[in-house]
């Protein structure tokens, strides 16, 4: 699942194995990777992070590490510390922000472990 898909815990999902699984949660739940959400006897069901479009940012200094945690929690985006570098998820306007600002960042598609945005941008 995505990070998006991992926010809407109402609805019916499809395993890979084929069934069918109708998720609902309360309002507010947030799926992880790693989080049961069925057993049967013989299977368990888990969430599993889908590959998406990230932004991972390489800060060469801890003062470059500021500045990127800043940038990102000023647009109130999530981010993920798996992997090498600060990884958030992709978005065309916080992606030229830290260009600008003289950070090292690629673009790449991968598991994302966050959330997703809220919605919230400046």
């Amino acid at each position: 699942m995505t990070a998006e898909d991992r926010a809407r815990v109402r609805r019916k999902v499809i395993a890979p194995d084929g069934r069918e699984l109708a998720l609902a949660l309360p309002t507010g739940t947030r799926l992880w990777p790693g989080q049961v959400i069925h057993c049967e006897a013989d299977r368990v069901y888990v969430i599993e992070a889908s590959p998406e479009l990230v932004t991972i940012i390489h800060p060469r200094d801890v003062h470059e590490a500021a500045a990127a945690g800043h940038l990102v929690g000023n647009m109130h985006r999530d981010i993920d510390l798996e992997g090498d570098g600060i990884t958030v998820l992709y978005d065309e306007i916080l992606e030229e922000r830290l260009r600008r600002a003289g950070l090292t960042v690629e673009r790449a598609e991968r598991p994302f472990h966050g959330n997703a945005g809220g919605g919230h941008s400046h």
